[in-house]
């Protein structure tokens, strides 16, 4: 059964699943031993419901991290927020600070969701990059261009900050943090010149 990922009461049942989750994260401290059962049993709707929704856990998780890391740059950068240098700098830092925390808050039993959720984590950031440069007047360039572009800086965003984010003890990390910068917003440029004049 599917059901349509827009109607309140759809949104409604997912977000008890995820508070019910973020819950049993809080107690067990870890995601690894969190069952669907136990997902259930918090948010006291029956796994049949859960199935509707969700193909299975890793779906589940998948669809958790999105939420968490949307959410988490939504707070720091609103959907109105222009692009420019400031709000790339903005960009960059919650990523980096989101990744620390993810880092900081995993267990040995849950490193065989680290590259799932670093992938989920890496295809919002993409699909956020693209809206932002699809929202742009971008006449001269094409829809591909346009994808392969967001790609390249998704990517280069979100590379060199995991990379910064596992050896956050480095005394250079501050340093490459605004090479990090620096290169990406050349790269950006153009877009920021559009969206600001």
């Amino acid at each position: 059964m599917s059901v349509n990922p827009e109607d309140p009461r759809v949104k409604r049942t997912r977000q008890l699943f995820v508070q019910a989750f973020n819950d049993l994260v809080e107690k067990k401290r870890n995601v690894y031993s969190i069952s669907v059962h136990d997902i259930t049993n918090q948010a006291t709707i029956n796994r049949t419901t859960f199935y509707a929704h969700f193909q299975d856990k890793y779906n589940f998780l998948k669809y958790w991290m999105t939420e968490k890391f949307q959410m988490n740059i939504r707070d720091r950068l609103p959907e109105e927020t222009r692009c420019n240098a400031d709000n790339l700098r903005i960009l960059i830092q919650t990523i980096f600070d989101f990744l620390l925390r993810f880092q900081q808050c995993s267990t040995p039993g849950d490193k065989q969701f680290e590259a799932m959720f670093e992938n989920t984590m890496h295809q919002d950031l993409h699909q956020l990059l693209l809206k932002r440069i699809n929202e742009v007047d971008t006449q001269s360039f094409s829809h591909e261009k346009l994808e392969a572009m967001a790609l390249v800086i998704s990517w280069s965003i979100f590379g060199s900050v995991l990379q910064l984010s596992r050896n956050p003890q480095d005394r250079s990390v501050e340093t490459k943090f605004e090479e990090v910068i620096e290169v990406i917003s050349v790269n950006l440029a153009p877009f920021w010149e559009q969206t600001t004049s």
